[in-house]
């Protein structure tokens, strides 16, 4: 095992202050929005000697093990983050497999410029996020019949007609996608109905229940976006508040924005978002409504296993899994899937690692890099979490 030093993502939404606060560091003045454990070709961590973790892995791959690699080929297959949020994300969603390699291969043959692409990569892109702070989220749509009600409730029926009626007139998901896409042409009606709904949700800020929340959630959006059509698009989706360790599952197609807070991310390992709106990035709405799932229903919400100072969030991917770890003084514990690659990450107290090649302490915002195989006991008084593949090494699993 090594010690490994991520990389900082300055998106506009970032915070200033709560990803330098995790890691330890003095705040630079520009916002700090992810912060990268992974080895991503144009943003991969480093190893103490500087050497980034893709580089090393090319050099290593046997630290990947043997399943990961039948599995995945020579390449991490997950990326672990901490992202933090003092504002909305666009609204997007990630593709599948299918999705990512044809978009990447469509966009590479056409030489599309890389101000304009939507697929970075030929990976897909499922996600977990874990709440460190209470966060505020949209995720997957809400029923039809029950979005329909709500944006009546604002008061403004006879304009929404035109735009909403399809969801209560149209079966199953296809009302969800009509809607969808009209909320993201961008006419002049658009604009207008935009300014009517937001003036009316001022008025049910307050309200308890879910008028409330989506008064909440046009208002908010609207701060940061004023007049953007995208917004109505937005308002289909469910609004989701996570507290400390609640997590929330994210797969493909499915659309999803996080307005406010932190929490740890892991992912498979890839950068392809297609953004549909709420954001002065590339934005891609005919490859979006391609991969959309419009089906609707609550939001995803997992519930994880806890095996005493060892927290599973089970996800069923075979890109990644995801352990928090709660130790307190005096114990010790056996770190979970020694037979794949991981990486640890401190986020409160300090922490012990010792195998048998070396002993290594970490405290709050320090990670190390393990390779598969390594077996590794913790002590300490800690907060931290685990990332390594999902895979069960005993089953098949098809290569992206």
């Amino acid at each position: 095992m090594e010690r490994l030093q991520g990389t900082v993502q300055n998106y506009a939404w970032g915070s200033l202050d709560t990803i330098p606060g995790i890691l330890g560091v003095e705040p630079d003045g520009r916002p700090q929005a992810e912060y990268w454990l992974g080895a991503y070709e144009t943003a991969s961590a480093a190893l103490a000697d500087g050497t980034p973790l893709n580089e090393h892995l090319d050099q290593h791959p046997q630290e990947l093990g043997a399943a990961c690699r039948q599995t995945f080929g020579d390449r991490l297959p997950f990326l672990l983050k901490i992202l933090s949020a003092d504002q909305p994300l666009s609204i997007q969603a990630h593709p599948d497999c299918r999705a990512a390699c044809e978009g990447f291969s469509h966009e590479q043959d056409a030489e599309t410029a890389a101000a304009d692409r939507t697929f970075v990569d030929d990976w897909p892109r499922p996600e977990l996020f874990v709440a460190l702070s209470e966060v505020d989220a949209l995720c997957g749509f809400r029923e039809p019949r029950r979005t329909r009600a709500l944006l009546e409730g604002l008061g403004v029926r006879t304009s929404l007609d035109e735009v909403f009626g399809p969801l209560t007139e149209r079966s199953g998901s296809a009302g969800l996608a009509e809607v969808f896409l009209d909320c993201l042409s961008g006419d002049g009606h658009r604009l207008e109905l935009v300014g009517e709904v937001v003036s009316a949700a001022v008025n049910h800020v307050d309200d308890a229940g879910d008028l409330g929340l989506l008064s909440r959630t046009a208002v908010e959006l609207d701060e940061h976006h004023p007049g953007d059509p995208s917004l109505l698009a937005a308002l289909l989706l469910n609004r989701v508040h996570l507290t400390r360790g609640q997590a929330l599952q994210v797969p493909p197609g499915t659309m999803h924005t996080y307005l406010r807070g932190t929490g740890i991310e892991v992912a498979a390992n890839s950068n392809n978002t297609v953004r549909g709106g709420l954001t002065a990035k590339h934005i891609d709405v005919d490859s979006l409504v391609r991969i959309v799932n419009f089906a609707s229903g609550p939001a995803p919400i997992i519930e994880p296993d806890v095996h005493g100072p060892l927290v599973e969030y089970p996800t069923g991917r075979p890109e990644f899994q995801l352990w928090a770890v709660h130790l307190r003084p005096g114990a010790a514990e056996m770190l979970p899937a020694t037979d794949r690659p991981r990486i640890l990450l401190v986020l409160g107290g300090h922490l012990v690692c010792s195998s048998a090649a070396s002993t290594e302490e970490i405290v709050r915002g320090q990670s190390l890099w393990i390779p598969a195989g390594e077996q590794v006991q913790i002590q300490g008084n800690c907060e931290a979490v685990q990332a390594s593949c999902g895979l069960d090494p005993e089953k098949q699993v098809r290569r992206h």
